[in-house]
């Protein structure tokens, strides 16, 4: 009988996988832990691993002796050693097409509240308050500004199209899409020096890689516009948060809306917690019922590729054979 191992997930239950594997006979199984000592030998014998956030590292990875595939529920592989991964010849597999409405809404969502001083303004009534809560400055029309994008896949082509009828300035910073392709969506291809220094809202859509990790940083904070806006929907590690919070503080950064952070969850005696100036999410941008039932289905439905013996589809780590085991 095969087995698809489950290191985590934040569902109430495995049904909707299960249903998938079922004409296989798959036995799944759970660890609910994203620690990797404890997942060495709980991987050990599974035709198949999926993970959510635990840190499936090269020894979690050496442990398994019969993996064809390890699958993630997401986008982002960054809790995913990939070289160690690729070494063995097992593909690391994700989801990069599930949530793209759901989070390019929630970035508009997001650059409005900050806009706008949704919150704020929530806040005094609710306080039994009425009137201003922030100064005329802190209301800004979204035509008036330049908006800076900083990678420019699904999600970041996605937020664009939904900016576009603000009439606001796009410009856009993405090392691997042609200038010529930006252009063609409406929008400025420009270095990222320049986006810094130009952008009222920096929003951030590329994934967490060696090049991208504290993208934002205390010399990319001082090199911003000062009282610029931070948006952040794709990795909390594309941010140094104690330069983030330096640059919250002394107004350098006007505000940050944020859905990730590092570490996370944000720890409780952050200021991200507390200062006024932050809109904080518990990752939950790509959240919704169709959403999770997309993600939830192609899981399984790549867990089963692998299953079969075939090359599972969405591999982000150059594996390009399947995986032979005894």
């Amino acid at each position: 009988m095969p087995t698809v191992a489950f290191t985590d997930y934040t569902f109430a239950n495995l049904n909707p996988e299960a249903a998938v594997l079922a004409p296989f006979g798959a036995e799944l199984r759970s660890a609910h832990s994203k620690d990797a000592a404890s997942l060495t030998s709980f991987v050990r014998g599974a035709d198949a691993v999926v993970t959510q956030f635990a840190n499936v590292n090269a020894d979690v990875i050496a442990a398994m002796d019969r993996a064809r595939a390890i699958v993630r529920y997401g986008i982002g592989v960054d809790n995913v050693d990939l070289d160690a991964a690729r070494e063995r010849g097992i593909p690391v597999c994700n989801v990069p097409d599930y949530c793209i409405d759901e989070v390019a809404d929630h970035t508009l969502a997001f650059i409005l509240a900050l806009t706008r001083q949704v919150v704020p303004n929530a806040l005094l009534i609710r306080a039994s308050k009425w009137g201003m809560a922030t100064p005329t400055e802190g209301l800004r029309t979204l035509r008036h500004q330049t908006v800076g994008i900083v990678g420019f896949g699904r999600i970041g082509r996605e937020v664009a199209s939904r900016l576009a009828p603000f009439k606001c300035r796009l410009v856009v910073y993405d090392a691997y899409v042609p200038s010529d392709a930006i252009a063609d969506s409406g929008c400025e291809p420009i270095a990222l020096d320049a986006l810094l220094r130009q952008s009222d809202i920096v929003t951030l859509h590329c994934p967490s890689t060696p090049q991208t990790r504290k993208l934002l940083n205390a010399d990319a904070f001082a090199r911003m516009k000062p009282g610029a806006f931070v948006i952040n929907l794709a990795r909390g590690d594309l941010i140094d948060t104690a330069a983030l919070v330096a640059a919250l503080e002394s107004g350098q950064v006007a505000a940050a809306a944020l859905d990730v952070c590092d570490p996370e969850p944000i720890p409780p005696g952050s200021p991200l917690r507390s200062l006024p100036n932050v809109v904080a999410a518990s990752h939950i941008a790509s959240v919704s019922p169709t959403s999770v039932r997309v993600l939830r289905e192609t899981v399984a439905r790549i867990a089963s590729a692998a299953l079969r013996g075939e090359l599972p589809p969405n591999i982000v780590n150059g594996v390009t054979s399947p995986r032979v085991v005894p």
